[in-house]
């Protein structure tokens, strides 16, 4: 299975790349580190994945859809009978548990003129160039509480928990599918640490060992007063 970065490449140079056998990716160390994060996940947008099913005179966009991996696979499509694609929602699937949702929406990247990594380098320009190349699934932390959001709805995802996520290409002139990458491989987030098994200093001790430590330290604190007590006693 190629990488999107290969698919940047040889997109770029003509080559017609078929959505339907590529998979989205988690995002490059390099761009998002911290990745995935307790209830984020950063993935490669698609750059150049749907070049060959786009023809002139049309109008696309690009549908992203999660669901968690205890999900069934009998209820993995995304589409109804009429190749239309569905509009589950967040709410309605229990975050991904009884099918995929409708995560995000956006316009096509641009194959013709990728952003530049080089720019990452400018403060600038850093948060533009990421944006392009990535899109972090699990960002909105309001839109389940306002009452006037309007929009698509990405909330956060759930710790310790697996999922999987589709590109899907929207013809929006006619608001049917016309082409989809498979399935991402499982990406998990991460796991919430209690407070005995942080990691309170760069020798890598747990908190229980500093506790112990610390008593370790007061006891031989008070022996060593209680020896110094008792040899002044004797030369007094």
């Amino acid at each position: 299975m190629c990488n999107s970065w290969f698919v940047v490449a040889f997109c770029c140079l003509g080559q017609l790349c078929a959505g339907q056998s590529l998979k989205p990716q988690i995002a490059a160390p390099q761009l998002a580190t911290n990745n995935p994060t307790l209830t984020t996940i950063a993935l490669e947008k698609p750059l150049c994945m749907f070049d060959s099913s786009l023809h002139p005179n049309k109008s696309y966009i690009i549908y992203l859809y999660a669901m968690k991996e205890s999900a069934s696979a009998m209820i993995s499509v995304v589409t109804d009978t009429s190749n239309k694609p569905l509009d589950s929602t967040f709410q309605q699937t229990s975050g991904g548990q009884l099918g995929p949702y409708k995560a995000a929406w956006f316009h096509i990247p641009s194959c013709a003129s990728p952003p530049r990594l080089v720019d990452a380098g400018d403060v600038s320009k850093v948060s533009e160039v990421l944006k392009q190349y990535l899109f972090r699934v699990g960002d909105d932390s309001t839109c389940l509480y306002d009452p006037n959001f309007l929009d698509i709805c990405n909330p956060p995802l759930t710790p310790d928990t697996t999922y999987r996520f589709k590109y899907v290409l929207i013809d929006s002139t006619e608001g049917i599918v016309k082409d989809q990458t498979l399935w991402s491989d499982p990406i998990k987030t991460r796991r919430v640490k209690l407070p005995l098994q942080i990691d309170t200093r760069p020798g890598g001790r747990s908190g229980g060992m500093i506790v112990i430590t610390s008593i370790l330290s007061v006891l031989m604190f008070l022996l060593l007063a209680g020896f110094l007590a008792s040899v002044a006693s004797a030369v007094m």
